[in-house]
């Protein structure tokens, strides 16, 4: 069975036992936590939700917090010489799906 979910500002497909990573998500390794469910995938079988499906839940596990890779960023003035280079991490949450329930 497939879910595709709103996370993070994002839709995702997901699928039992998938690991995915989201902005920092409030919480400890070990915990969980749930996702509205916008629609359900199971074979030819389809349910579209009016806007989420009713009942229906993901619950993920959250296995570490970290940091993603560096994005580097430069300013640049012509003819003054002007430049600065800045870094920056963004804080990820890394999580693997543990079921989904129809409801």
């Amino acid at each position: 069975m497939e879910a595709i979910v709103r996370a993070d500002g994002r839709q995702l497909r997901l699928v039992e036992g998938q690991e995915f990573e989201l902005n920092h998500v409030a919480g400890e390794p070990g915990d969980s936590v749930d996702f509205e469910v916008l629609m359900l995938l199971d074979g030819k079988d389809v349910t579209i939700g009016t806007p989420t499906v009713a009942g229906a839940s993901l619950t993920a596990k959250i296995t570490q917090h970290g940091r993603g890779p560096k994005l580097r960023f430069m300013k640049y003035k012509n003819k003054v010489r002007y430049r600065r280079i800045l870094g920056h991490h963004q804080h990820v949450t890394r999580l693997v799906v543990d079921s989904i329930s129809r409801g």
